[in-house]
């Protein structure tokens, strides 16, 4: 094995102390074995920092920090980061668990394709009741694709260590509060770097049936905002602008009626 690690692994943990070590065993069991885990506790209310040390504890690849004070996920991504030494850099939650060859499989894109920067896979979305929906982007996303939605899943995502840094990492700006990734996606590709998305899901995602009830409008708003900035970025067209006011609609909608469309759109 290298002495420096190739992939590093960022994970903003949060009150995850019940789900945490399953989703660090899905690293820990990883058919690519040449990683660092570089996990940060934002200000848990429960022991999730202690678990992760336990787990540090356990292997010398996983490193923890800490901050003073909670500062989100944005800024705690960019801390652990600032840590890392990986050629690569992929993503992880504390509440969820990837494939075992997942690693093995973005490497796989990476080493063979250096025209992509970003290599994400499709995802399962589960519960205590079980799988219940799996979401599948374009496997090479355009411009026009940012007007619908993210087309790259965050969670498993793998990135160039150079590209991210191209970028200045991830916004900690409110503007983009609760949709950093979709807004580092854009950046990205402003800057000309491209993503791939392999066409099976690797990761899956625990989250709850009725989240969508969670979001607040003005973060719909805040959506709204990025999708007319990638219309303005990438040249589109009236199509793409009248697309762009989408969350708007969404959040005017009745819950049972928005309840359909998403359950429609994450269909297993």
């Amino acid at each position: 094995m290298d002495k420096k690690p190739l992939v590093s692994v960022l994970m903003g943990i949060y009150n995850c102390a019940d789900t945490l070590e399953e989703a660090v065993d899905c690293i820990i069991n990883q058919t690519y074995k040449n990683w660092e885990l570089i996990m940060c506790d934002d200000c848990s209310s429960d022991n999730t920092f202690e678990v992760a040390m336990k787990l540090a504890d356990k292997d010398k690849r996983i490193r923890v920090l800490k901050n003073e004070k909670n500062l989100t996920l944005a800024p705690t991504l960019n801390k652990c980061f600032r840590e890392a030494e990986g050629v690569y850099v992929a993503r992880m939650d504390g509440d969820d668990i990837c494939a075992p060859d997942r690693f093995e499989k973005e490497i796989e894109v990476l080493n063979k394709h250096p025209e992509y920067a970003v290599v994400s896979s499709g995802m399962w979305f589960y519960d205590e009741n079980g799988v219940y929906g799996k979401i599948i982007n374009p496997e090479e996303p355009k411009g026009e694709d940012f007007v619908r939605q993210s087309p790259i899943c965050h969670a498993p995502c793998m990135m160039r260590a150079y590209a991210l840094k191209a970028v200045g990492g991830y916004s900690a700006d409110k503007e983009v509060e609760r949709i950093e990734d979709y807004d580092l996606w854009v950046r990205m590709y402003a800057k000309g770097f491209k993503a791939y998305n392999i066409q099976e899901p690797l990761y899956s995602m625990r989250e709850g049936r009725d989240a969508i009830k969670r979001k607040k409008f003005k973060f719909r708003i805040t959506e709204y905002k990025l999708r007319r900035r990638v219309c303005q970025q990438f040249g589109l067209g009236l199509k793409s602008k009248i697309m762009a006011i989408k969350p708007i609609i969404i959040g005017l909608m009745p819950q049972f009626v928005y309840s359909a469309v998403h359950k429609k759109r994450y269909k297993g």
